[in-house]
């Protein structure tokens, strides 16, 4: 859970009254997040760095708070006080509101085509009017922190840049350069240099130097220029100094380059909702026109629009285990900042879900939010209307079952990725791709095409990984292989399958073969011969692409086929850079149920 920090004394003032430690701990118990700590700056310093650093620092009452690691609304002291606000009954939710500039004319910028090579999606927005203190600053920036290291994922998925509009000049643009032709002064420097030597300057710098990586190796960076060509930032390293915020700055554009156009959006709503507040009129924010490449037409941002989500009264007060009436299931709503409205039979409310909620995505979410409102503590305890024994799922318990024995034998388990790609899936193991694999409709990179329909490829994997490893290396994995399955409601199947693989400076077929009979013994599954018509197991010689020819056999239980073992192919081997002989058993352990 992220951790906000808050001036004691700032969020006082924003809740109209002081609280005890007591107080304000079971405030945040009740709306479901937790007060960490209560500490100062110099304590804080003083605990990481020591004593003699904390001199001269600030003994200014801080809380320490735990929030929800969806609710990015409460990032910041103005979305945790406001949203405490409404809980306690002290305010009402914010209606935020797009106004046109006064002079009429709304910011543009232009999206230009080679983007898309880098990070194509963008958003932006205007705060007009805003009056930062030193507080306010600081929170801005904090707030543009948290969500980097949380929904933008370390910037990898949305980069925010925000810049003094009064220094700059639209129309905009967001381009794509190589590294040489962009060039700049970075914020808090002097010295302007080009977007190589950036690279370069920042390597041992203890906050940038972990998202160099994410555009280093690309021949195109992405810049955002003003109609002056002046530089605004490169996302998503660093903005230029020109445009530096400062306190004395009035009117704020904010502009989040992203791969992920959803969670950009996301991001621009909480910022623009958090701080339209200190606007020259609060809570109005002034939009941006985006010209977008290959699109006649242009799109404004930010979308400040609600969503609706609906629920029914009964199943809210089922899933929590109370009985509450529909007026009530809306009042309870208007606690947790969220107007709602009944339907015309009062078995259901609709829910006008804000800007700041991107948390309320279905009618559990709605249903969670009157829990809290209601109170975690007035919810009478029940006895289960019946009485059952928990027993392992038998699945589960056979896996179980057959790790602990191939453990026992000196095998050590792994755990590769379920997703892989898809030459990794056939080509590399010489198979013809028959159409039984799940593939990923829009996969993200090429190592996570299709669900495996094997577990030997991960296997080999982590073999390759490991290669300076002492051999022999005796590694073996029990896990779910996915196939399409047009009978199925989900048009797929999962199968509960083992891989064994033995690599060594020589084969070891008949190692393997013993781990084999090991498993059915335990299993209490007989070996029996091919003519035999008894339950139990044996071996025929079988033609697997995967295996070396002659060296491979196919596992029969029951008169079906349930799997394979042989040497593991060179071809295979080679693809997989495994510099050694590997022996392998894959086998369907369902039918042992």
């Amino acid at each position: 859970m992220p951790t906000v920090n808050v001036f004691k004394d700032v969020l006082f003032k924003a809740l109209g009254r002081e609280y005890s430690t007591e107080e304000f701990e079971e405030l945040c118990f009740e709306y479901g997040i937790e007060l960490e700590d209560e500490t100062s700056e110099q304590e804080m310093v003083k605990k990481e760095q020591g004593e003699e650093k904390a001199k001269g620092k600030s003994n200014r009452g801080i809380y320490r708070i735990d929030v929800p690691a969806n609710r990015y609304d409460l990032l910041c002291a103005e979305g945790l006080s406001r949203a405490l606000k409404v809980y306690v009954g002290n305010a009402k939710p914010p209606v935020y509101k797009l106004v046109q500039p006064a002079g009429g004319k709304v910011q543009k910028i232009t999206v230009l085509p080679e983007t898309a090579q880098i990070r194509p999606h963008l958003v932006c927005a205007v705060l007009r009017g805003i009056t930062f203190d030193q507080d306010t600053y600081d929170s801005f920036i904090e707030l543009q922190d948290k969500l980097h290291n949380n929904i933008c994922r370390k910037r990898t998925l949305v980069a925010i840049g925000t810049h003094d509009l009064d220094t700059l000049q639209g129309p905009f643009t967001y381009e794509a350069l190589a590294p040489k032709d962009i060039k700049f002064v970075p914020l808090n420097q002097t010295k302007q240099m080009n977007a190589e030597e950036l690279m370069t300057f920042y390597e041992s710098d203890r906050k940038l130097s972990k998202f160099l990586h994410i555009i280093r190796d690309s021949p195109v960076y992405p810049v955002i220029y003003d109609s002056n060509r002046t530089v605004l930032s490169l996302p998503p390293i660093i903005n230029s100094n020109h445009s530096k915020i400062t306190l004395e700055t009035k009117n704020v554009f904010i502009e989040c380059t992203a791969t992920d156009i959803t969670k950009a959006r996301v991001v621009l709503n909480t910022i623009v909702a958090m701080f339209s507040q200190y606007c020259a009129e609060p809570f109005a924010v002034e939009p941006v026109e985006i010209a977008t490449p290959n699109s006649t037409s242009t799109h404004r941002t930010p979308d400040i629009s609600s969503r609706a989500v609906e629920a029914t009264v009964g199943y809210i007060n089922k899933s929590i285990g109370i009985h509450i009436t529909a007026d009530e299931v809306v009042k309870y709503l208007a606690k947790m900042s969220l107007n709602a409205t009944l339907s015309s039979s009062r078995k259901s409310v609709t829910v006008s879900v804000p800007i700041t909620r991107s948390d309320i995505l279905h009618a559990c979410d709605v249903m969670e939010d009157v829990a809290i409102a209601y109170g975690f503590n007035k919810i009478a305890k029940t006895v289960p209307r019946s009485i059952t024994v928990g027993a392992p799922f038998p699945l589960n318990k056979l896996a179980d079952f057959v790790r602990r024995e191939l453990a026992l034998s000196g095998y050590t388990e792994v755990l590769p990725l379920i997703l892989c790609s898809h030459d990794e899936n056939y080509e590399w193991l010489r198979r013809t791709d028959n159409g039984e694999a799940v593939k990923l409709a829009n996969p993200q990179t090429i190592e996570f095409q299709v669900v495996r329909t094997s577990l030997i490829q991960g296997v080999l994997k982590t073999i390759s990984s490991n290669k300076a490893v002492a051999l022999p290396i005796k590694v073996f994995e029990v896990s779910d292989v996915v196939f399409k399955d047009e009978s199925r409601e989900r048009k797929s199947r999962n199968q509960r399958n083992m891989c064994v693989v033995f690599a060594s400076k020589t084969s070891a077929f008949e190692t393997v073969h013993g781990i084999l009979d090991r498993i059915m013994a335990m299993l209490n599954v007989k070996l029996v011969s091919p003519d035999a018509a008894q339950d139990g197991y044996f071996i025929r010689e079988s033609d697997n692409p995967t295996y070396f020819p002659g060296r491979c056999a196919e596992v029969v239980h029951k008169g079906v086929s349930i799997g394979h073992l042989g040497i593991v192919h060179p071809e295979v081997l080679q693809k997989f850079e495994v510099p050694f002989p590997c022996t392998a058993l894959e086998i369907n352990i369902e039918p042992f149920l």
